[in-house]
Order: structure tokens, then C-alpha cells, then sequence
């Protein structure tokens, strides 16, 4: 019998990559999204694809009904895989943007991908077995607005967790890309001309990697020589300097 693989957005990017990947490798799938018609879409597609069974949810995940929906469904289903990629970012400085917008993202990135791996955790370890995905960023490591404050909290829960349960033989992983080819920034408003070709990184490569690395028991993924070279930079190099840095980087997505 095929195990149950959940996916948070996954109509596009990062997240259809992992659907596809997932779908490849024989699991059904619960594809979670607000937008009912492309998962209707997404769902059909890798069923007609990879033969496999698939199941909708719309949640929102920035408000709190919707992530305590969708914990309460994992709680009550056997997931093998939890994939949690669902978020955005905003276009604007934290000094201008609403209060309401920066909550919204910290529930999307933060609250979100902790309280779903929360729920799915416990039956992992107890059958001692399962995955779990939380999609970071390289951003983390840099001080560049609530993107990277989300991130970083992220990172270093997922390593916490692998601490916890990799005993158990459970895997969870940090997948930290870069710049991808995806709709974030075009969704964000976020004007990327002056970004060269060689820091974009493809969804699907990244996502192999990821599997890859989760599957090896790696706490943290880095897909692409030029983003290990950044984190260890990051790692490195006066925070000061950092955090002037990470002013910059926002400076350039606009």
C-alpha cells in the first residue's frame, strides 16, 4: 500500500517540484493550498502522470484556524512525508509594512511549518519512521528583514528536531536554497534583473538534492556550490558587516 506524502503549496516552484518528485517515487499525496483550482489542476495532472492517489485541502496558513486545521488532519492521518514550503515574502522594510502583513508571514513561515511538524512528529517516531521537509533559505544566515528572521528560526528548529528524533529513525531536514526559478519574487513584486544567471537556481535540481540529503540524515540542505560559499561566508564574517550586507541584498529586490 502506497504512504501518504503532504505537500504545502504546491502548485508551483519548490513545492510542484517536491509533488513531482514525491508522486515519481510512488507516494500518494495531500496537496495543501488556498487555491483550490490549480491544486484541483496539480492533483490531476500527477495523478494522470504517476497513477497516484491525491487529495485537496485549502488552508490558509497565515491565520491561525487554518494551520489548527490542517495540524488536526495530520493528526488524524497517517503522513509519511511532510514537505512544509508554503510562504511568501513582502516588498517593503519592516518600518513601512503593516503589522498585520508581518504577522501574516511570521504565521505562513514560522508558526505553520512548527506546529504541522509538531503533529506529524509523534507518530513518526512512534512508528519509527517518516520525513520531514521544512524549506528554509540561505536568508537565514544573513540579517536582511522578517524573511530572514523567519528562516533563521526555521534552520534551527529543524536542527533541533533532527537532534530529537533521528534516533528514532525519523529524518528532518533543512532545505536551504537560494535564488530559484519560481513565482516568489514576481508574487512579491520584487524586481530581480540585477541578479546574474549563475546565482538562479532550478527547482527541480534543488529538490533532488534535498531528498538526497533528508533520505542520508542531513539536518541542513544547501543546494549549488555559490550559496555553501554565501552561508560559509556568512558564518564567517563580522556580523557587523552582515547586517549591512543583508541591507543591500533588500535594496537590490526592489
Amino acid at each position: 500500500m502506497a504512504k501518504w506524502a503532504m505537500v504545502t503549496g504546491p502548485t508551483a516552484g519548490i513545492g510542484a517540484a517536491y509533488a513531482k518528485l514525491l508522486a515519481a517515487k510512488g507516494y500518494n499525496l495531500v496537496l495543501v493550498s488556498r487555491d483550490l483550482k490549480r491544486l484541483g489542476q496539480t492533483a490531476a495532472d500527477l495523478t494522470a502522470k504517476h497513477g497516484v492517489e491525491t487529495q485537496v485541502l485549502s488552508a490558509d496558513l497565515t491565520t491561525d484556524k487554518g494551520i489548527a486545521t490542517l495540524a488536526d488532519f495530520i493528526a488524524k492521518n497517517e503522513i509519511e512525508v511532510l514537505i512544509n514550503n508554503a510562504g511568501f515574502g513582502l516588498n517593503s522594510s519592516f518600518v513601512k509594512s503593516s503589522a498585520a502583513d508581518e504577522q501574516a508571514v511570521v504565521n505562513i513561515l514560522v508558526a505553520a511549518p512548527m506546529q504541522l511538524s509538531h503533529a506529524v512528529l509523534p507518530q513518526m517516531v512512534a512508528r519509527k519512521s517518516g520525513t520531514v521537509v521544512n524549506v528554509s533559505s540561505v536568508a537565514g544566515y544573513f540579517a536582511a528583514g522578517h524573511y530572514s528572521a523567519a528562516k533563521a528560526y526555521v534552520t534551527v528548529l529543524t536542527e533541533s528536531m533532527h537532534a530529537e528524533v533521528s534516533k528514532h529513525g525519523v529524518n528532518v531536514s533543512a532545505l536551504c536554497p537560494g535564488f530559484t526559478k519560481t513565482e516568489f519574487h514576481q508574487r512579491a513584486k520584487m524586481k530581480m534583473d540585477a541578479l546574474p544567471n549563475f546565482m538562479w537556481l532550478d527547482a527541480d535540481f534543488l529538490v533532488a538534492k534535498s531528498w538526497a540529503d533528508a533520505q542520508r540524515g542531513k539536518a541542513i540542505s544547501i543546494p549549488g556550490w555559490q550559496y555553501r560559499v554565501m552561508v560559509w561566508i556568512a558564518k564567517n564574517a563580522p556580523r557587523a558587516w552582515m547586517r549591512r550586507t543583508g541591507i543591500t541584498l533588500r535594496s537590490k529586490q526592489r
